[in-house]
């Protein structure tokens, strides 16, 4: 039996004992999706989020503060904690981002690096059977 049919073999066979509703299978297309969605979510958050303190409710509250109104240092305290959470939830997206790149990097050398394993001396893939013989 040649590799692809046991290995074809093996994958069916462990798709028909797994049944469970909960098994996890990610592919490597999946995580970059997801990667890449959090990268757009980042710039279009920093883009249209105001974190710089120029915007509208900057000018307000300086406003109001130079005219002596109370309303100008709640604002800033508005802002102010505004700031604090935009710039929470733009970390989290770019670890985000930055781990999922990073798993999908670190997961393509570890699959290099079982299929360079998996050869024999002149390049041919070993058959399953053969590897289940070196588990045991």
């Amino acid at each position: 039996m040649s590799f692809d049919e046991e290995w074809a073999a093996a994958k069916q066979s462990a798709a028909a004992g797994s049944g469970s509703p909960y098994d996890l299978v990610v592919t490597q297309d999946d995580l970059g999706a997801v990667g890449h969605e959090a990268f757009l979510v980042h710039g279009e958050l920093r883009k249209k989020s105001d974190i710089a303190g120029t915007g509208a409710t900057a000018r307000a509250a300086a406003e109001c503060s130079g005219k002596n109104l109370a309303m100008g240092s709640e604002l800033s305290v508005t802002l102010f904690t505004w700031d604090s959470q935009v710039k929470t939830v733009l970390q989290m997206y770019a670890h985000i981002s930055n781990h999922l790149d990073y798993s999908k990097q670190a997961h393509a050398r570890d699959d290099e690096a079982i299929a360079a394993d998996l050869r024999h001396r002149d390049g041919s893939a070993m058959s399953v059977s053969e590897i289940q013989r070196h588990v045991k």
